[in-house]
C-alpha cells in the first residue's frame, strides 16, 4: 500500500525546439569547427594559394621533421609541470578555505577568484615585471645575498614560462578542489574522530580519497589551459621559450600555412581530449569506489 504523503516524482518533459537548440549549440559552436579544421589538415598550400587536393603531407612533416614533434613532446611535459605544480599550491589553499567557518570562507574564496576578471594581459606584464631583470623577485634575491646580480633564470625562457602559466591558472585548480573538499559529509571526519584517528589519519584515509575526483578535474583543467595557451610563451618565453602554441600560431597569423595549422591543430585536439577523458574516468572511477 503506497503513502499518501509521498508523491511520485513527475518527469518534465521539455519542448522538442529546446532540446534541438540544446543539442545544436555545442554541434555548431564545437564539432562543426572542429570537422572543418579536420577537412583542411588534409589539403596543402602551394605558392600562397590553399590547394583542395586530398593529401597527408601535412601529417608526414609533422611527424618527420626534426622540429615540430620534440616541441610538442616537450610542450606536453611543460604543460604537465604546470598542472602539477598547481595542484600542489591549489591544494593546501582550497584545504585551508574549507576549515573556515561563515562567510570568511567564501569571501576568500572570491578574494582568489578576482584575478580572473582581470585582463589577461595585463596579468602577464605583472608578472615579467616581477619576474625580470629588475623585477621584484632579483631585487629581492640580490638584497638578500642568495644573487650577486640579477638573474635571466626566470625571464624569456621555458622557466619563466613555467612560473607564468602556474600563477595565471591556480584560480582554475583552487575552485574545483574546494568543491570536492566542500562535498565530503562532515559526517565521515567526525566518525573518524570518534573511533580515535588522529587528524593526519582521517586526512589520509578520508579527505584526500573523497577529493581525488576534483584533483583530476582540476589537473586536466590547468593542462587543457597550459597546452592552449600560447599568448604567454609568446610575452615570456623569448627565443629559447618556443611552444607548440607558438607554432600553431606562427602557421596560422604569419606563414599562412592553414592546412598545416589545422593539422598541428588536429594533433593538439587529440591530446585535448585524451587529458579531458582521462580527467573524468579518473574521477568517475574514485567517486564510484568510495
Amino acid at each position: 500500500m503506497k503513502s499518501a504523503g509521498l508523491a511520485r516524482p513527475v518527469a518534465i518533459r521539455w519542448p522538442p525546439l529546446v532540446t534541438a537548440l540544446a543539442f545544436a549549440l555545442p554541434v555548431v559552436f564545437v564539432l562543426v569547427p572542429l570537422a572543418i579544421f579536420l577537412v583542411y589538415s588534409f589539403f596543402s598550400v602551394d605558392q600562397g594559394q590553399i590547394v583542395y587536393a586530398p593529401t597527408l603531407a601535412n601529417y608526414v612533416r609533422f611527424f618527420t621533421d626534426p622540429v615540430f614533434l620534440p616541441v610538442f613532446w616537450r610542450t606536453i611535459v611543460l604543460c604537465l609541470s604546470v598542472a602539477v605544480i598547481s595542484i600542489l599550491l591549489a591544494y593546501p589553499t582550497a584545504y585551508f578555505l574549507t576549515t573556515l567557518r561563515g562567510r570568511w570562507r567564501y569571501a576568500l574564496l572570491m578574494l582568489l577568484m578576482v584575478p580572473l576578471l582581470m585582463s589577461y594581459v595585463i596579468k602577464i606584464y605583472a608578472i615579467r615585471s616581477i619576474l625580470g631583470l629588475n623585477g621584484f623577485l632579483n631585487k629581492a634575491l640580490v638584497g638578500l645575498g642568495i644573487l650577486a646580480e640579477p638573474s635571466t633564470l626566470f625571464v624569456f625562457n621555458m622557466n619563466a614560462i613555467l612560473l607564468t602559466l602556474t600563477l595565471l591558472l591556480i584560480p582554475f585548480a583552487i575552485l574545483p578542489i574546494f568543491l570536492a573538499l566542500e562535498r565530503i559529509p562532515q559526517v565521515l571526519l567526525r566518525a573518524s574522530d570518534d573511533l580515535g584517528a588522529s587528524s593526519l589519519q582521517t586526512f589520509l584515509r578520508i579527505t584526500l580519497p573523497l577529493s581525488l575526483p576534483g584533483v583530476a578535474s582540476a589537473a586536466s583543467f590547468v593542462f587543457v589551459l597550459a597546452i592552449g595557451d600560447f599568448l604567454t610563451p609568446q610575452m615570456v618565453g623569448g627565443i629559447s621559450g618556443f611552444t607548440f602554441g607558438r607554432i600553431l600560431y606562427s602557421q596560422f597569423g604569419t606563414a599562412y600555412n592553414w592546412p598545416f595549422g589545422a593539422a598541428l591543430s588536429v594533433a593538439l585536439a587529440v591530446v585535448v581530449i585524451v587529458a579531458i577523458l582521462l580527467g573524468e574516468r579518473f574521477g568517475r572511477n574514485r567517486g564510484a569506489s568510495l
